[in-house]
C-alpha cells in the first residue's frame, strides 16, 4: 500500500507526522486524516501518561505485536523496551510466551495480556493475581495497552508498513 501524498494533507496533519519523526506508521495512519489526530492523541497517551512501569508496558506491546505477527510493532517496541530497561529474557519471552526466567510482575503481565488476547478478558483469579502487584488504575492502563496495540498491529498488517526508508528514532 502506498503512503498517502503528505504535501496533499492540511498542515497540523503534516506536522503531526513529522513532530513524531515522520515513522511509516504514522504516514500511513494519514489515509485517515479525519481520524488520525486522534489516534495520534491516543498512541502519545499510552506511552507518556501510562501509569504502568514502562518495562511492563513494552513487555505487553511486545507480546501482542508478537502475537499478532507485527513485525514493524515488535521492532520499534522491542528498541524502546530496551530503552526503558526491559531485559533480555522479557524479551524473549514476549516472543515465545514462556515466563521462564521472568520476575513474578513480568510473569503475571505476559500472562494477562495472553489471556486478553485469547479470551478477551480475565477471570476473577487472574484479575487478583495482577492486582497484588497492580493498582486497578494499572490494570486499566494494561487492557488499555493491549486493546490499542491490538488495533495498530491489525493496521499495521492490513497496510504492510515496514521500517523501510525510515531513519532510526533510537
Amino acid at each position: 500500500m502506498e503512503y498517502p501524498d503528505l504535501t496533499a494533507l492540511p498542515a497540523e496533519l503534516r506536522e503531526a507526522v513529522t513532530a513524531r519523526g515522520s515513522l511509516n506508521v504514522f504516514r500511513m495512519i494519514m489515509h485517515s486524516p479525519r481520524l488520525a489526530p486522534e489516534l495520534l492523541e491516543m498512541a502519545d497517551a499510552i506511552l507518556q501518561r501510562n501509569s504502568l512501569p514502562d518495562r511492563l508496558r513494552e513487555l505487553a506491546i511486545v507480546r501482542v505485536g508478537r502475537v499478532y505477527q507485527a513485525p514493524y510493532e515488535v521492532h520499534h517496541h522491542e528498541h524502546i523496551g530496551r530503552l526503558v530497561g526491559l531485559g533480555q529474557a522479557a524479551i524473549g519471552a514476549a516472543a515465545t510466551g514462556s515466563t521462564e526466567g521472568l520476575s513474578d510482575e513480568e510473569a503475571s503481565v505476559l500472562r494477562c495480556t495472553d489471556r486478553l488476547l485469547a479470551r478477551h478478558t480475565l477471570s476473577d483469579a487472574e484479575r487478583a493475581e495482577v492486582l497484588e502487584f497492580l493498582t486497578v488504575g494499572q490494570l486499566s492502563d494494561l487492557v488499555v495497552t493491549v486493546g490499542f496495540y491490538q488495533l495498530v498491529s491489525n493496521f499495521l498488517n492490513t497496510f504492510g508498513v515496514t521500517t523501510e526508508g525510515e531513519t532510526s528514532p533510537y
